[in-house]
């Protein structure tokens, strides 16, 4: 039985490495803009519990046998989601938006065996520092937080810019372990019948 990873994101991929997982990786294409819109009004935490249940609802069919797991993380703040930021403009945007403010990183999880299923959202705070308009611009045109959710990474060039975490750390970068291990031994099995280490 193996692990399937219903995404492209090189940051959950680590954090399941890290963990002793070597994931088979199936990045899924969903129309994500869609499912937003489909779900305007809705509360963010079902909104991103949506969005990881359509990623893994589409790789799971191929591997009937394994273990299937579709994230999604958005960051709230000021009552906005804010997903991936894309371009180094709006980038800068958003950390002038979000330099010194607390925000909370919601990350939706879809996991899937068989017939079973857990999708849930795990919310963490996460306090945004007072940074510098050179830094800020600099870490824009690094690339790194261009794909991020909440246009930043807590365990890279970013981790310079969060003052403090209040929650599950492996969600904030993409895939809460924790909720994973229960999801497992909800379907009764161990999370260490996954690890290649």
């Amino acid at each position: 039985m193996r692990l399937v990873l219903a995404s492209a994101s090189p940051s959950r991929r680590m954090i399941l490495e890290a963990a002793g997982v070597e994931p088979v990786t199936h990045p899924a294409d969903v129309d994500e803009e869609a499912i937003q819109a489909s779900l305007a009004g809705a509360p963010p935490a079902d909104v991103v519990a949506a969005l990881a249940a359509a990623k893994a609802e589409v790789v799971a069919p191929s591997y009937p046998s394994d273990v299937v797991v579709g994230c999604d993380s958005m960051l709230l703040l000021d009552g906005q989601l804010q997903g991936k930021p894309h371009t180094v403009e709006a980038t800068v945007e958003r950390w002038r938006a979000q330099a010194g403010k607390t925000a909370e990183l919601l990350t939706g999880h879809c996991i899937i065996h068989g017939e079973q299923r857990v999708v849930e959202t795990r919310r963490t705070t996460v306090s945004f520092a007072e940074a510098s308009e050179n830094d800020i611009a600099a870490y824009a045109r690094s690339g790194e937080p261009l794909e991020c959710a909440g246009a930043f990474t807590l365990e890279a060039l970013g981790g310079w810019f969060i003052d403090r975490i209040e929650g599950d750390p492996s969600s904030v970068i993409g895939l809460s372990l924790p909720l994973l291990r229960r999801a497992l031994y909800g379907f009764g099995l161990d999370a260490s019948s996954f690890w290649t280490r």
